[in-house]
């Protein structure tokens, strides 16, 4: 891997980590045309999300700050704010410790991520129409309770297979539970922190061997690419929230299923 190859991944890990489009589908089609194979070129795609993780605690640097001191003090709205998030992160962590190597031996592949695209696309499309003009009872931070993040905890786990999204299955089980799709949007922002950053954790150690052969240059590329990209896409998808829906989104990926499967990527 050189290091444009790394500014490449770390660029598409940026753009597309937040977006309801599957930063990991993304990234599996780009290092396959990048023709990077083997463990570390996985591992690769998964550590830089380090720099993506960076940009929420940067953009929410403010509300994280008073959330961490409200916890000290026994704050209610930064115990329930944890909670959930606690509550929201459990389900994942356990169910991807159980499957994790059998996703990789067996669903880190273009079909894999093909189908997750549109079916991931199909549902937004449905849920966007069944929605329009609800009014959305929980339109702050605030009013995400422990049942809404266990429920979109368990929702965050469809985010396991390839291509399906972690923040779309997070931002649609939040529309569900009758989050805006701006409070849907920052709650699956925040719960990114603990998922990606123990997914980080976990699989840099696990590959620690693998990823100093690639290069701590291009690790530092790849990371700072998604750290500043990521940043900017984050403030950009909340204010398109604030007008727009996620219809956009669903045909992107409709679209995106068709050019793989044609291509045979």
């Amino acid at each position: 891997m050189n290091l444009l190859d790394a500014l490449v991944l770390g660029v598409t890990e940026g753009i597309t980590e937040y977006l309801p489009v599957s930063s990991t589908g993304h990234l599996i089609l780009v290092t396959k045309a990048l023709g990077l194979v083997g463990e570390g070129a996985k591992a690769f795609d998964i550590v830089i999300q380090l720099g993506a993780i960076l940009a929420v605690v940067v953009h929410y640097r403010k509300l994280l700050g008073q959330r961490v001191a409200g916890i000290f003090a026994r704050d209610e709205r930064a115990l329930r704010l944890g909670g959930a998030l606690i509550l929201g992160f459990l389900p994942v962590a356990v169910l991807g410790l159980l499957v994790s190597k059998m996703i990789k031996e067996h669903l880190f592949n273009a079909t894999t991520v093909a189908l997750a695209f549109a079916i991931g696309g199909i549902a937004m499309i449905v849920i966007e129409r069944a929605l329009k003009g609800r009014a959305a009872p929980k339109s702050t931070l605030e009013d995400v309770g422990a049942t809404d993040g266990l429920v979109i905890g368990l929702g965050q786990c469809l985010s396991l297979v390839p291509g399906t999204s972690r923040s779309m299955s997070t931002i649609l089980t939040g529309r569900l539970r009758g989050l805006s799709s701006s409070v849907a949007a920052e709650f699956s922002f925040l719960l990114a922190l603990p998922t990606l950053g123990a997914a980080t954790l976990y699989e840099g150690y696990k590959e620690r061997a693998a990823l100093a052969a690639i290069g701590h240059a291009q690790l530092a590329v790849g990371m700072l690419a998604s750290f500043f990209v990521a940043w900017i896409v984050i403030a950009a998808f909340l204010r398109y929230l604030a007008r727009g829906g996620l219809m956009p989104f669903g045909i992107y990926r409709i679209l995106m299923a068709v050019v793989i499967l044609r291509m045979g990527l």
